[in-house]
């Protein structure tokens, strides 16, 4: 990202930032409890991931894990770890919008999409401090620069660390748009305490169990 670029986004965020400057304790804490969080976690659901990798593995050729360049906070690049879910080539003729039924997507893919435990090894990224348990899915930069040109302030969603899971996923998900995702993250970001965090981890499991919103 470029110097000019990555100004623009601080200049675009600056206003909400400021809102948030007195959730100091709030934002401590929440960190704290998405290392812990996130360390529990890897350390529960390692047989899961053990088992779906193998079963990646057989049923396409490739790794088993998909790494892509995202916009976190502030507009600070890294890379999104996850379970592969869809055939190696499958961006082979450029950055897509992933849509619902995709044909790219393998028949382990579909399932691991659906349950969301292809997001996983994102725990590694809250470790890593690269993202939050709870916050607005991250985006990569392609889609980021052109959601803002269609969306004006869609930019202001990278005030907060992104999230696995977040206020958009679970109301809608991927089926919503970008406009109606930058609406719901927007209203997370305005109210943000631990009451909206807890919701949202019990609304997550309910979708982890209904497949609400995959594709």
């Amino acid at each position: 990202m470029g110097i000019k670029q990555k100004q623009f986004i601080n200049n675009n965020i600056m206003h909400i930032e400021m809102q948030n400057s007195q959730k100091r304790i709030y934002f401590a804490l929440k960190t704290i409890f998405d290392f812990l969080i996130a360390l529990v976690g890897l350390l529960i659901t390692s047989p899961i991931l053990i088992l779906f990798i193998i079963a990646i593995k057989l049923e396409s050729k490739g790794p088993a894990f998909f790494l892509q360049e995202r916009v976190g906070a502030k507009g600070e690049l890294f890379h999104v770890i996850k379970l592969r879910s869809m055939n190696i080539n499958a961006e082979q003729n450029g950055a897509q919008w992933a849509i619902k039924n995709d044909p790219r997507v393998t028949k382990v893919g579909s399932f691991i999409r659906r349950t969301r435990i292809d997001e996983i090894p994102q725990l590694i990224n809250i470790l890593k401090g690269d993202m939050s348990l709870i916050g607005p899915r991250p985006e990569r930069l392609i889609f980021t620069e052109q959601f803002d040109k269609e969306i004006p302030g869609f930019k202001n969603r990278l005030i907060v660390k992104p999230g696995i899971t977040g206020w958009a996923q679970v109301n809608g998900g991927y089926e919503i748009s970008p406009s109606e995702k930058l609406s719901f993250d927007l209203y997370y970001i305005q109210n943000l305490n631990f009451l909206i965090d807890l919701k949202i981890f019990f609304k997550t499991i309910k979708v982890i169990f209904t497949g609400d919103g995959a594709r």
